[in-house]
């Protein structure tokens, strides 16, 4: 049997424990979730039993239970799996075989997925993953703030595939001359590395430029004293590797300066439509608009016509500073940018105080206990809007922001890659390489 990791928690299961469970439903991070009813007569399959004695009796259940995780299992899906963390309330596991696979079930298109700890649904048809999605928007809603709230369908990709024009692969400290693999971090490790050799999520630009920049570092391994994160991104009819290169992106009519290695809506083919959808829920009776996380001015900037003025804030100076320049640029002296903190944003905005209310979305802080959303008043006659919200890291590696620069320090391209970060402290009951996912352990 194998030797637990230090300090696993071996209650209701032991590490490595098999056993046969139904998956309920998708967790917010693409988990399956599954449910065990402990102390009942077992239906399934369990082996091996705890070493303290006969291991927990089980039954499946859909509907209450110990929760289990466990990544690439759909909903409605039998499946076997092997436990190697357990929580105060639920516990995590590996798939090992579907034994009884939902019809909703497609290949993967990319070979590396399971491996690769990039992407999580797909194995999932993209017509099911945007119902998932919208029912996930409900559940949290509810969950975290106890909100009941019709949720629209969600607004399809024209391109599910090769639409990402910002990639972040990753290296460790390379061992002499050797270079390892150079990818994305292993599902639910801090330190793994999967080689990735193409991506097919990434623009087709970014796929012809990776195998020469791979080469470049490859050959430059014995220079870097420590592990880096490289960037490419698809801008200007090429692809750029400097983070500190000025680029530009067209949305419309607009043409939007900023950084290589800042955020920017990282899927181009969806911004028209983006930008159009949230113009026409932010106008109707309103004359101002303030942008809550602004970035660097893409939905401030593009909404200026339908406002008499627009207030963006942002809390990155340098991002501000792009807004500004961009408001310029775009000629659209009714826009002005605020270096601050979201939770601020009343603090220099003087609005007029008339009629009709205010209409807010602001992007949700209900993981920050320092903030209220009640901490300021809300003029009338405003709009909020805060779409820019970055996506998930994982939709296509755990770390998309380059940092401090790497050794060699003359090859502005590379940079130390951030650890991975989770809702959940580095864990004490697994291995160091080893790190659960932040669905939040709750049925």
């Amino acid at each position: 049997m194998p030797i637990p990791p230090r300090k696993f928690r071996d209650h209701p299961f032991a590490y490595h424990q098999e056993l046969d469970l139904t998956i309920d439903s998708l967790s917010n991070l693409g988990s399956g979730v599954g449910r065990i009813v402990l102390d009942q007569p077992p239906v399934a399959d369990v082996t091996p039993p705890s070493e303290s004695g006969d291991g927990p009796a089980l039954r499946g259940s859909e509907s209450e239970g110990w929760v289990i995780f466990v990544p690439f299992a759909l909903a409605g899906e039998r499946v076997r799996v092997r436990i190697w963390r357990n929580d105060k309330n639920c516990s995590h596991a590996d798939l090992l075989e579907v034994l009884e696979p939902s019809p909703d079930r497609v290949e993967p298109k990319c070979p590396l997925f399971g491996e690769c700890g990039g992407c999580q649904y797909q194995h999932l048809s993209y017509e099911n993953q945007l119902q998932w999605k919208q029912d996930q928007v409900a559940a949290l809603l509810k969950h975290m703030a106890d909100i009941d709230h019709p949720v629209l369908p969600p607004i399809p990709s024209p391109k599910p595939w090769n639409y990402r024009s910002k990639i972040t692969p990753h290296f460790q400290k390379p061992r002499g001359a050797t270079m390892g693999p150079i990818g994305f971090l292993y599902p639910g490790t801090r330190n793994r590395i999967i080689d990735v050799p193409k991506c097919p999520i990434a623009m087709y630009e970014i796929n012809d430029a990776l195998p020469a920049e791979r080469k470049r570092i490859q050959q430059s391994a014995a220079k870097f004293k420590k592990g880096a994160t490289l960037l490419l991104r698809a801008a200007n009819g090429g692809v750029h590797t400097n983070p500190r290169e000025v680029i530009e992106e067209t949305v419309g009519d607009l043409t939007f300066s900023f950084l290589a290695g800042d955020f920017f809506q990282n899927n181009p083919f969806i911004l028209p439509a983006f930008v159009a959808h949230v113009a026409k829920q932010a106008t109707p009776g309103c004359r101002f608009l303030v942008d809550a996380y602004c970035g660097s001015g893409l939905f401030a900037l593009s909404l200026a016509k339908h406002f008499e003025e627009v207030a963006g804030v942002e809390v990155s100076e340098s991002a501000a500073d792009w807004a500004r320049r961009n408001a310029r640029e775009n000629h659209l002296p009714n826009v002005t940018v605020l270096a601050a903190s979201a939770e601020k944003i009343f603090a220099d905005i003087a609005f007029p105080p008339t009629k009709p209310p205010s209409s807010s979305t602001p992007r949700a802080r209900a993981a920050d206990q320092n903030s209220s959303p009640n901490s300021s008043p809300s003029p009338p006659n405003a709009s909020f809007t805060s779409p820019a919200t970055p996506p998930p890291r994982s939709a296509t590696s755990r770390s998309s922001r380059p940092t401090t620069t790497a050794s060699p320090r003359s090859n502005p391209s590379t940079s130390s890659p951030k650890p991975a970060t989770s809702s959940a402290s580095s864990p004490s009951s697994v291995s160091p390489d080893r790190m659960a996912p932040a669905e939040g352990c709750y049925s």
